[in-house]
């Protein structure tokens, strides 16, 4: 039978892998005989991985957890994400994006060959991420951590309500897919990102905070009135990265059972199309309005 997946012995990193989606990700691929290296804060305990600790908020922790990988890497899983509602705007938008950036540019790029591919998970909430690119662009431009630190400093107080950062960081994680899929598919390398809709994980409470209560946050993955399982989501995740995707680069894969195409046909509201970096939003008062959110 033909191994249609393709991670038979391929180095595989997963970031987030101790819960959720990172989790059903790093399950799959050592089922799928893949060398599995898993990254989180927390301890994952699958039988058949690596695990390394890493703290994605801290440069000097990521550069520790990538002195323990090895100097070839096939495939990378960037699933870690922080919600917002728990922690502030710097860790919010660095673990989101900033982590992210600093991975790919100073690793990946490096530990990379012809036939990797990467696939980093964003969100639904960043879309209409085209429209509002003057809001992040400029942080494209930064070559360091401490650059890209110095640009999101810029944009928030470092007690600022993360929700705003997780919009921002988002956009921001889906205009870099597409920068680095022009730029990596140069060398055969493909970038791809999930974008899921309403999840059942660790931080579904946290989002039905978000999104008003439970009702509305199921409301958000269209009319089949429940969450997405973190197994839903890491099936298309492991997709993007296998062989079946082999011609495929660039992609925003929205996955979320239909909810952004009723937006799209009018079907539905669409809140998305606002703007996430707005000077105002940094003033007190609209501080303690967001913090009444969460």
């Amino acid at each position: 039978m033909k191994d249609w997946l393709g991670y038979e012995g391929k180095v595989c990193v997963v970031t987030g892998a101790s819960s959720g989606m990172g989790l059903a990700v790093v399950k799959d691929l050592v089922a799928e005989g893949a060398e599995v290296y898993g990254l989180d804060r927390n301890p994952c305990k699958v039988e058949g991985m690596t695990f390394i600790q890493a703290d994605l908020s801290s440069k000097d922790s990521i550069d520790a957890a990538f002195a323990q990988l090895p100097e070839h890497i096939d495939c990378f899983f960037g699933v870690a994400g922080l919600s917002g509602a728990k922690t502030g705007y710097w860790t919010t938008f660095t673990v989101n994006f900033i982590a992210n950036k600093y991975m790919t540019d100073t690793y990946l790029t490096q530990r990379m060959d012809r036939g990797g591919s990467i696939v980093y998970v964003t969100s639904v909430g960043g879309l209409m991420w085209e429209k509002w690119r003057r809001e992040y662009k400029k942080v494209m431009d930064c070559t360091t951590w401490e650059e890209m630190e110095a640009f999101m400093k810029k944009v928030s107080p470092k007690d600022g309500v993360g929700i705003i950062a997780y919009t921002l960081s988002k956009r921001a994680m889906n205009y870099y897919t597409s920068l680095m899929a022009v730029k990596l598919g140069e060398r055969g390398i493909r970038v791809n990102a999930v974008l899921p809709g309403s999840t059942d994980t660790g931080m579904k409470a946290e989002f039905e905070r978000m999104a008003g209560g439970a009702e509305k946050l199921r409301q958000e993955n269209g009319a089949i009135g429940r969450l997405a399982t973190p197994e839903e989501m890491a099936e298309p995740i492991l997709y993007l990265n296998s062989d079946m995707a082999s011609f495929v680069s660039g992609l925003m894969m929205v996955v979320d059972m239909g909810h952004n195409a009723a937006k799209t046909l009018g079907f539905a509201k669409n809140q998305l199309d606002v703007p996430a970096a707005l000077p105002l939003y940094n003033t007190k008062f609209m501080q303690n309005v967001f913090k009444k959110q969460i």
